[in-house]
């Protein structure tokens, strides 16, 4: 189990991203959150088996590919915090 901490840049506020994300996500054994940031990027955290997050990324390039420029991402140990999948509200 890892947690991996995605950063998409681009026309993704606004647009449905998301909820998006968060439909696609509970589809998957993942957790964590996804949420709007001050500077204009959405942020996506979750954690779970590779194969289920390499799931939701593909997803989302998918499905919201014409508003994304670039995505950044980072590993980490799972911290198991979190028991389900939702947008936070800063």
């Amino acid at each position: 189990m890892q947690r991996r901490i995605y950063h998409f840049d681009g026309r993704v506020q606004g647009v449905g991203f998301r909820y998006t994300t968060q439909n696609i996500a509970i589809r998957y054994n993942v957790h964590g959150y996804v949420r709007n940031l001050n500077d204009g990027r959405v942020e996506l955290v979750m954690e779970g088996a590779d194969q289920e997050m390499d799931g939701v990324l593909q997803c989302i390039r998918k499905k919201m590919n014409g508003y994304i420029q670039q995505v950044e991402a980072e590993t980490y140990p799972a911290t198991g915090e979190f028991e389900t999948f939702g947008i936070r509200h800063q």
